[in-house]
Formats: structure tokens, sequence, C-alpha cells
């Protein structure tokens, strides 16, 4: 089994038509999002991935057992259980290595990771899987890497990571399939210099996050792009060329964010054409961020936040900070606002997830409790 050592966040968008980038419908009018969580399943290991289809949340990552209602029972990497009863499910396909992204698209969930096999048959980092029955599709490819990130729209399952070749055919970190009919888009060609780490889909745009400076050899696309959906043409209209790593990436109707590594994490607004709107800045890493009614949620193994918005190259923070400990949230002008779950743990946050016509975030990772209450790795808000 290949070892990956990687920061991803799951995005799953249902493109609407809007301007220049299609809104999902989870974020669209206003939300408010408690910082209590609600009683779930708690897992023995870290959850990586989180996808949501109406009531039922699948979650994956590296964890084998889960423990619901005072029982435990196995789980290899793959689990679901109800978000209105909080109780586990009987969906229980076993991959054999960790789990980093899950997207859902109808009756399918995939997942990508660092799997070779699941329930027992041969899926080289990507699978296909029965939302109900759990039963493993016949999707299966060969992928010369890893695959870290998946996102769904335009009729394609759009997949990112670190790999060269899918089925013997030249990608490079990143590809495309058929939802339908599951095979290689081989018309979806971008290329980039090095790994991507997150993906965002609209109608007339797919983002990009990571760790490249080039894509489709065009330089100057650094760690944040936007290529076509259909060919994979660089969109050169969009080149906001962002500070540091990017680790993850999300969009709503105002234009694309994306959380960030660096000498302190910070999460970045950009509009449509690429311009910066804000930046906010955190003493840690910022893993993964979610939108929802126009709120930022942002999570990671930070501590304290700015208490204001920041420049681009803003290192330290003139007003001071606030404790926000691996969980913030940000307003529509990049303000912290009162949202303060206080997740514990060094690692702390991997995943946000926002669920789909839902007021709810679901949040996973390496902590085990949430504002002082046990919440062993997965946390449900809203």
């Amino acid at each position: 089994m290949r070892k990956l050592s990687v920061t991803l966040a799951l995005t799953c968008i249902v493109a609407v038509g809007l301007a220049d980038v299609a809104v999902p419908a989870a974020v669209q009018g206003a939300a408010t999002v408690t910082s209590r969580a609600h009683a779930t399943p708690s897992f023995n290991s870290t959850v990586w991935a989180i996808a949501a289809r109406g009531d039922t949340v699948y979650v994956g990552g590296s964890f084998t057992a889960v423990t619901s209602r005072g029982r435990t029972f196995p789980r290899k990497r793959l689990a679901a259980f109800s978000a209105r009863t909080g109780a586990l499910l009987r969906w229980s396909p076993a991959a054999n290595g960790t789990v980093r992204a899950l997207a859902v698209a109808g009756t399918s969930i995939y997942a990508a990771g660092d799997f070779d096999t699941v329930s027992g048959l041969r899926r080289d980092s990507v699978a296909r899987i029965d939302t109900s029955s759990g039963r493993v599709a016949p999707f299966a490819h060969r992928l010369t890497g890893e695959a870290a990130t998946l996102a769904i729209g335009n009729g394609r399952v759009y997949v990112g990571g670190r790999f060269s070749s899918v089925d013997g055919v030249s990608r490079r970190n990143v590809a495309a399939f058929s939802h339908r009919g599951g095979s290689l888009d081989r018309s979806w060609r971008p290329a980039t210099d090095a790994r991507v780490r997150s993906l965002a889909v609209t109608r007339s745009r797919v983002y990009l996050g990571g760790e490249f400076h080039r894509v489709n050899g065009a330089r100057g696309a650094g760690r944040i792009a936007a290529v076509t959906p259909t060919g994979g043409a660089l969109v050169r209209s969009f080149r906001p060329n962002a500070p540091a790593m990017v680790m993850d990436v999300a969009v709503d109707s105002r234009g694309v964010y994306t959380g960030t590594g660096g000498p302190g994490g910070r999460v970045v607004a950009y509009s449509p054409a690429g311009r910066v709107r804000w930046t906010h800045l955190f003493d840690g890493d910022v893993h993964t961020i979610a939108v929802l009614g126009g709120i930022v949620y942002a999570g990671g193994h930070f501590d304290r936040a700015c208490r204001s918005t920041s420049t681009i190259k803003q290192l330290g923070c003139p007003a001071g900070y606030a404790s926000r400990i691996k969980l913030a949230g940000l307003d529509g002008r990049g303000r912290l606002s009162g949202w303060n779950p206080r997740a514990n743990g060094a690692v702390g946050v991997q995943v946000l997830a926002v669920h789909p016509g839902q007021r709810r975030i679901s949040a996973g990772g390496a902590f085990t409790r949430i504002g002082g209450a046990s919440r062993e790795r997965f946390a449900l808000f809203g």
C-alpha cells in the first residue's frame, strides 16, 4: 500500500448559473451554524473526508472502528451515519488504505486515497460505490502515483493528486472521468508541475489548488489556477498567484477562497478575476475551508486568528490575536465572526464539508474534543 502525507479537503459542488462563478445551492441565502456540536459516532483514527446526501453522512479516513451509542463496530476507512438520528448505518465497504476524499453524485459516491482494494476488489486510488448498498461499481483505473482530492460537475469526476499517468495515458496530477460511463476523459488534459491538493468546480471553470507553479507549461500559475471544464485550457484572466501553498479551494457567488499554509496560515478571498478581496491571517496552517450562507469556515492546526483582516503580504497582527482553536468563521468582508467551537489536538481539523440543502457544517480530523465535550475525530454543527 502506498503512503501519502497530504492534507486535503473535499469539494463537491453543484453548479447553478450565476455570472462568472456558479454557486453551490448550499451557499445561497443566509445560514446560521451554532458552535455546539451534535452527538455523532466517534472514530478511532483520523477522519480525512466527508460527503453528505440528504440526511446521510459518509465519512472516510484512516479509522478501522466506529463507536455509536455505546457499541463499537468495525468500519475499514469508510462509514455512514444518519445526521438526523446520529445512528451508524450498515453501509460498510472496506478500503485497505486511507480514504482522503469523498464526493457524491446521484446514487454514487466516489472515493480517492491510498488504497489498492475496496471490499476485496482491485481499485487503484479511486473507486465508485453505491450510496445505499455499499456495492463497489465497475469503475476501475490504473494510476501511476496517488489521488488525493475529488470534485464532481459538468458530467465529470475530476481527480487531483500527484500522479503521472492514468490507464497508461499521460496525466500530470489532474484527470477527469465520465460520471455516466466511467471512462477517462481524453479531451480534458491540463497538467501541473507539482501536486494538486484541492479542486472546486463551477459551470465555466475548474479551480486547482496545491503546490504547483506551472499549469499547461505556463509560468505564473502559482499554487492556484483555473482551467476550462471541458478541454482544460488555462483561464488566463484568473492569475492571482497565491502567497503560499494552497491546501483547499472553495467558491461562492462572490468569488474564490483559499486556505493556505506558509508562515502563518491564512484564508484569502479572490474575485472571479483573481483580485484579492481580503485576507485573514492565523498562527498556523489553514487546512480546509467551507462556505455556507456567505460565511467562510476555516479549520486547521491554528490556535489564534487575527482580530482584523490583513494584507496579502502581512505577517503580523497589529490589532492582536483572538483565540480560535482549530476552527474559525469569517464573514463576507473577512472579519472574524463569533463562531468558536474550540477543537483540541496538535493536528486539529483536516476537513470541513457543507451539507447540500442543509444548514450544517461537518468537521473531521484528529481532534477528540469540541468545546470541552467528547467528539472523537468528527463533529456536526447546525
